[in-house]
């Protein structure tokens, strides 16, 4: 079983910690894939300033193959955050540096590379919409985290992205369930074929374009608990293995029992990760002076 990341990565600058973790959505699913114990990958462009160097390092570390990335001239992507009440609080960005401002177009032999996963996923932040059909050509499975932003759930948006995408990852806080339920059914409608909804500690809802699956929220020990950052990626992760084993393809969709299950492995692993500073860790101490080039 093999996962690849195809996007996004950041690094996170936690001002009232002041200490900086590697990141970013895509990342992080090839990431806590491999920590469950799929072989995994990472595909995306680093900046050539330190920042970038720091998330790479970090991500050869947990094992996950970055050999055919991309280093280009300037800024890696850095994210500002606070932490209030357990919850991360985003305060700006410099747009994501060249992962986004140059992002990664794909060659004949990079379609050959994602054509050796089980799993492709990729983001609203990594700037790979135009590359989905690409990504989708290679017969791999892909998987799309569309967050939270309203400009991300557009027709149009949809439209353009999700007849190339078999599961949707909607993020949708304190959403009431009818509502999470309408978009799920608008993604399914548009061409995905499973579309799930996190709703952090009302936990998650799953349509398959049947039925509607409902999963509670995994209990957490809250004298343990460090942050929710990577939380959702930890929740994708923990859903697309399972799927996986399962024998989840493009031409094999699981029982509703295993949809289920998947379900409850990605509630797990939310929680687990719950208990990590960061997305995975690898902190690293910084002076915080001054924000990120073009945030807020």
């Amino acid at each position: 079983m093999k996962v690849i990341g195809f996007g996004d990565n950041i690094v996170d600058r936690f001002l009232d910690r002041k200490v900086m973790y590697p990141g970013g959505n895509c990342v992080n699913v090839a990431v806590f894939a491999r920590r469950l114990g799929a072989e995994s990958a990472y595909l995306g462009v680093f900046g050539s300033d330190p920042l970038g160097a720091f998330v790479r390092d970090a991500i050869d570390a947990e094992g996950v193959d970055t050999s055919k990335c991309i280093i280009r001239d300037g800024l890696n992507g850095v994210t500002e955050i606070k932490v209030v009440d357990g919850d991360r609080i985003f305060l700006g960005w410099n747009e994501g540096g060249v992962t986004t401002s140059e992002p990664f177009t794909l060659k004949d032999e990079d379609l050959t590379y994602l054509a050796s996963a089980n799993l492709v996923h990729s983001s609203v932040y990594s700037a790979s919409e135009t590359q989905l059909p690409a990504v989708r050509s290679t017969g791999v499975l892909v998987s799309f985290d569309y967050s939270s932003e309203p400009e991300r759930r557009t027709d149009s948006y949809l439209r353009q992205t999700a007849p190339h995408v078999d599961l949707a990852l909607l993020s949708c806080g304190n959403m009431t369930v009818a509502a999470v339920e309408h978009d799920l059914k608008r993604l399914h409608a548009a061409g995905v074929s499973l579309a799930v909804g996190t709703r952090g500690q009302s936990g998650a809802v799953m349509y398959d374009g049947e039925r509607f699956l409902m999963q509670a929220a995994a209990p957490t020990d809250p004298l343990r608990f460090a942050d929710t950052m990577g939380c959702g990626d930890a929740f994708l992760a923990g859903l697309v293995v399972s799927l996986l084993n399962s024998g989840w393809s493009r031409t094999y969709r699981p029982p509703a029992e295993a949809l289920q299950k998947a379900l409850a492995m990605g509630a797990a692993s939310a929680a687990a990760q719950c208990y990590v500073e960061g997305a995975f860790g690898y902190g690293r101490a910084v002076e915080v002076e001054t924000s990120p080039q073009g945030s807020n």
